[in-house]
């Protein structure tokens, strides 16, 4: 998507802000005892107590038994993406835990003459943290310190002209700096109008290769890693996706739009600067 008014960015933003808030009181709630679905529960509750639509909740892929059936998708330890929330499935100390949440914000309302309309469409943030519960052992420490600085690193060098190809290589080269795994066949995507939209966004790459970003263009950055390898594996569900070799992974995402001279985070949690 390429922001085309104010109304969409504004509706961008609010979105952003809004779903920045609701993670981080899922985040306080993650403990030890607590269930994945407790964690989707109140995901869903606040998205829709803010006006909101969860956009994971339904979503449809090729390959999966059904639509995912969460608002949230919670992914402990070996799993970096897509873990689907379970009353069975309880947080415990010491354990790497994912969370990634969407949201559809509907666009700005006017009326005329009594009747009501909308001059935007909904529009769709995304974005994800990762947090160690209680002690966690000081590679997990490393490995989510490390994977949050490549994500931060980027966002940095995010402007108009800037090649996918040195991007990805900025994200590569700081995971790889720290002996992590980067992960190759998951990547960002553009965002906006839709959940996934183009362009792919890989978190690998080779200098001065690859498409230019564009004023305007709004992408979800989402930096993966792991302390093995990069392989990975799709569990029986068609959706939970581990590492292969089963080693602890991460995965921080935000929501940005490109702008003039630099980027805009649109989902920046309200404890950072």
């Amino acid at each position: 998507m390429v922001i085309k008014n104010k109304d969409e960015l504004n509706t961008l933003r609010e979105c952003g802000k809004r779903l920045a808030k609701i993670l981080e009181n899922v985040v306080h709630t993650a403990r030890h005892g607590v269930t994945t679905e407790e964690l989707d529960r109140l995901a869903e509750s606040l998205i829709l107590s803010e006006g909101g639509e969860p956009i994971f909740k339904g979503y449809k892929v090729s390959g999966a038994r059904r639509p995912y059936p969460g608002s949230l998708c919670v992914s402990i330890n070996d799993e970096i993406v897509h873990g689907i929330p379970s009353d069975q499935r309880t947080i415990c100390e010491g354990d790497v835990v994912g969370l990634d949440i969407g949201m559809r914000w509907p666009g700005k309302k006017f009326r005329i003459q009594n009747s009501e309309f909308r001059n935007t469409e909904g529009l769709v943030t995304d974005m994800a943290v990762t947090i160690g519960v209680g002690k966690i052992s000081q590679k997990a420490e490393k490995l989510i310190r490390a994977t949050k600085e490549s994500l931060d690193i980027a966002i940095l060098m995010l402007k108009p002209g800037v090649k996918l190809g040195d991007f990805g290589y900025a994200i590569q080269k700081r995971l790889e700096k720290n002996g992590l795994g980067v992960i190759r066949d998951l990547a960002g995507h553009g965002v906006g109008k839709e959940l996934h939209e183009d362009p792919m966004i890989p978190n690998y790459g080779k200098k001065g290769t690859g498409p230019k970003l564009v004023e305007g263009q709004v992408v979800a950055v989402e930096p993966m890693a792991s302390l093995g390898g990069w392989n990975i594996k799709t569990d029986d569900d068609g959706w939970t996706i581990r590492m292969a070799d089963g080693s602890l992974a991460a995965h921080f995402e935000h929501t940005v739009v490109i702008t003039k001279e630099s980027a805009e985070v649109l989902t920046r949690l309200e404890n950072q600067a």
